[in-house]
């Protein structure tokens, strides 16, 4: 078979050719954007998982789907370097374009003036934009407060106006949001309640790791009763099996049985595992059908693949001391680890190391699924760890 016919997508967000096994939370996102067309409210959405489970897939393909039906659409990505209203000003520059257009009306220009001012775009002396609209006539809200939440409500209630003049609505996406700092978390939340309140045309969708619930909710109390939650986890048999097999099928490739449930049991029905193992496989096939003895030869190649990209990004975070916090939880497994039981393996004290604890999560590699237990975020990482073990 062509490698260059090679129909799987490994990678960190690419979207798959079968999007397997999230079809309720599709549902529940074109439910919200029909329930806004037709100008009644919708909860914001709140995805959240572990990684390699196909979040940030999932987020892309609500974003395609909302610019395809015409919405206003940004999809941003926390950034350590720039702040929620930095962010969404590099995502604004493009809608703006797009809206501002010659014959928009004042509706449409008032929600571009507003949003400029978010931006603090430079407008010309004469009131007119680098893309030919002369706003000097068009009474727009001042969103340049400094106050991130009360501007960016202005914009969007502005936006929203002009949102039902074309019967569309205007869709956030916001991933790895557990990173967002407390104030842009807030800002967030304060808008998606207000939307709520006053019908905005707007449909917020977060997502990120187990951790996101609990800051959401730290932030806001009101939160656990605002979000509509979906946990996202590893694919059931029959949807890994979907997206195992569909992107070969559309190639006219077929796969014995015998192939098919090793790379099931071997990925654990996890979205990105499937990727990267199917990718492998094709390629070490040389003829329809894949059979199970090509799987289990790509199972060498997949397993390096994702030890010296997926986990070996991760492990190269930690410090010395916290790689030794995380082999000690790598004795369970991908099960949760006891924290005492972590302490008297490394033969501290608890109090002794909390503080690493505190630096593992701060980071996104483990977080605490229940109080006075820990889990890696990311799956099959404790066999990665041993596999580590063995090489020293």
């Amino acid at each position: 078979m062509e490698k260059r016919d090679n129909p799987y997508s490994p990678g960190a967000g690419r979207i798959p050719f079968a999007l397997a096994g999230r079809e309720k939370n599709i549902e529940d996102f074109e439910v919200a954007m029909s329930r806004i067309e037709m100008g009644a409210d919708a909860r914001p959405i709140a995805l959240y998982g572990l990684r390699g489970v196909g979040k940030t897939v999932l987020l892309r393909d609500l974003y395609n789907r909302s610019k395809r039906r015409g919405w206003i659409a940004a999809y941003i990505e926390s950034n350590p370097d720039k702040d929620l209203r930095a962010l969404l000003c590099e995502e604004l520059e493009d809608v703006l374009a797009d809206l501002a257009k010659p014959g928009a009306g004042e509706t449409i220009l008032k929600a571009v003036k507003t949003a400029l001012s978010f931006i603090r775009f430079d407008v010309n002396a004469d009131g007119g934009l680098s893309f030919g609209v002369d706003l000097t006539r068009i009474s727009g809200s001042n969103a340049a407060t400094g106050n991130t939440s009360g501007d960016l409500g202005r914009v969007i209630r502005d936006l929203s106006a002009a949102c039902e003049k074309t019967g569309t609505g205007i869709a956030l996406f916001f991933d790895e949001a557990q990173d967002f700092a407390a104030e842009d978390l807030r800002a967030i939340n304060t808008l998606s309640h207000r939307a709520s309140q006053e019908c905005y045309r707007l449909v917020v969708t977060v997502a990120g790791l187990p951790t996101l619930p609990g800051r959401l909710a730290n932030i806001n109390s009101y939160a656990e009763r605002l979000y509509q939650f979906g946990e996202l986890g590893e694919l059931d048999s029959e949807a890994a099996r979907t997206a195992l097999l569909e992107p070969s099928a559309a190639k006219g490739v077929q796969w014995e049985e015998s192939a098919i449930s090793a790379v099931v049991q071997a990925t654990a029905g996890f979205a990105y595992f499937i990727q990267e193992y199917g990718y492998a496989a094709w390629d070490t096939a040389e003829a329809s059908p894949i059979t199970g003895s090509d799987a289990e030869a790509a199972k060498e190649t997949a397993t390096l693949q994702l030890d010296r990209g997926f986990f070996r990004s991760r492990w190269d975070r930690a410090s010395d001391v916290q790689k030794a916090y995380m082999r000690a939880m790598a004795v369970d497994g991908d099960r949760p680890s006891q924290t005492a039981e972590i302490a008297a393996r490394l033969g501290v004290e608890k109090n002794a190391v909390s503080p690493r604890r505190a630096e593992l999560i701060a980071k996104g590699l483990i977080y605490s699924p229940l109080h006075g237990t820990v889990a890696f975020t990311v799956p099959q990482m404790a066999a990665f760890i041993n596999r580590q073990a063995g090489e020293e």
